[in-house]
């Protein structure tokens, strides 16, 4: 009796099998696997943290991503445990330092599952992401002080109180570079009025000082953008209280009366901020602009003076013949 003995046909692994074998396992059970292509600094992402990410998401066999953030100018701030839906994308993103870019592989039960995201995702499909991890912010301090009583917080450590307000800070700052003006200078406001309220030993006031002054710099600048220059020129000077040659405070200071059009308050402001800081352009700039507004404005002026004597020069007296 003769045998007939059969080759198997072998499938060749798929571009992801083979990428996965080159991968770390960061999941335990090879469920998330990760390529680091650039590498981060700094500390870990924390757990609580919000944090600010580009991300474009393939499926195996596509080139085109199915979803991306990548078009945006300025991505979304987004919080951990809230705002990210795959599993495999907080642990990821948990293992990554600012700058950071790493792709990442997530199976099915760290990404869309058994029944997959009809009609993009098919089911049981492992997905590829590209995440670039630009920066975080890290609000558990913050989360933690907000949900303690009034009574509560006032014992609250004070580096704990200046960490909650640096965190307050940082995110006016995201606000304020995505042009949410409004929503920025509340942040700051949250942050003044936490430091104002805190009472700190005499050899630990400078710190609360120091937390002050980028708060009221950051205040003034805030104010400015939102075309009120009596708020702007209010919190430049509660910094200058602070540091009375801090060049910032008196740069703003210069803008906002500018802008109230006190041109001499801003020239002495300006010049006080150029004598700080002789080669800043912004200051030497506006320096310049003043000097044109004034010019204009004494223009302006002088042409009205004309026309005013024009005008008694060609009336008729009163009872005349």
């Amino acid at each position: 009796m003769s045998a007939f003995t059969g080759s198997q046909n072998v499938m060749p692994p798929s571009p992801y099998e083979r990428l996965s074998q080159r991968m770390l396992d960061i999941s335990g059970d090879r469920g998330v696997l990760k390529d680091v292509i650039r590498e981060g600094a700094g500390d870990l992402v924390a757990p609580d943290a919000s944090v600010l990410v580009k991300f474009s998401g393939y499926l195996e066999h596509m080139d085109k991503p199915f979803d991306s953030n990548c078009y945006r100018k300025t991505p979304r701030l987004m919080k951990l445990g809230e705002d990210i839906t795959l599993w495999g994308m907080e642990l990821g993103l948990l293992s990554m330092r600012r700058g950071e870019l790493a792709r990442f592989l997530f199976k099915p039960a760290y990404a869309y599952g058994t029944l997959g995201c009809p009609p993009l995702i098919p089911p049981n499909t492992t997905v590829l992401f590209e995440i670039e991890l630009l920066d975080f912010l890290d609000s558990a301090e913050s989360d933690k002080f907000y949900a303690l009583s009034a009574e509560q917080q006032e014992q609250f450590p004070l580096q704990k109180v200046l960490k909650v307000a640096a965190t307050e800070r940082e995110f006016g700052n995201y606000l304020f570079r995505q042009n949410r003006f409004y929503d920025a200078k509340m942040r700051y406001k949250r942050a003044l009025l936490l430091l104002h309220r805190r009472l700190a030993p005499p050899e630990e006031q400078h710190l609360v000082e120091a937390a002050k002054l980028l708060v009221l710099l950051n205040l003034s600048l805030v104010y400015l953008k939102l075309d009120r220059p009596t708020a702007a020129l209010r919190f430049g000077q509660q910094a200058l209280t602070i540091d009375q040659r801090n060049a910032k405070a008196l740069f703003r200071c210069g803008q906002a009366c500018l802008l109230l059009t006190e041109y001499q308050q801003a020239r002495d402001f300006l010049v006080q901020a150029q004598k700080e800081q002789p080669l800043n352009q912004d200051i030497n700039n506006e320096l310049r602009k003043l000097a044109s507004c004034y010019r204009d404005y004494m223009d302006k002026k002088k042409e009205m003076c004309h026309r005013m004597f024009a005008t008694c020069e060609d009336g008729s007296t009163v009872g005349g013949n």
